[in-house]
């Protein structure tokens, strides 16, 4: 395996979630409906998550925000579950696994994403 991207994003909560009620519709454009009923830290981190994604794929345009949904294992560990848009520019750089890892603390939510082929 050889390593296709890295992203990391932060994201600072509060001011997250202030966005989210001054624009009630950006939660809906933004986070699937398995996604939505979470805590702003969690949302924040996703968010987070979602931008590093797009950041190791290079920040290819026309890539739809619920293509890519942040699940929990069983264990709590996060993981994508990559669709249409996301999951065709994942294939087209031969991505085969995707790295995810999440943080909220101090305010501060953060997520680093690792591509591998």
């Amino acid at each position: 395996m050889a390593v296709v991207g890295v992203g990391i994003d932060v994201c600072e909560i509060a001011r997250f979630e202030e966005s989210c009620r001054r624009t009630p519709a950006l939660v809906d454009r933004l986070f699937t409906d398995a996604e939505r009923d979470r805590p702003p830290s969690s949302l924040a981190a996703r968010f987070a998550a979602k931008e590093a994604l797009a950041k190791a794929l290079g920040a290819p345009r026309g890539m739809h925000w619920h293509d890519a949904e942040v699940v929990s294992e069983d264990s709590g560990r996060p993981r994508f579950v990559l669709r249409g848009t996301v999951l065709a520019e994942a294939d087209r750089q031969d991505v085969r696994s995707v790295h995810l890892s999440l943080t909220h603390d101090g305010g501060i939510a953060s997520a680093v994403v690792v591509l591998e082929s």
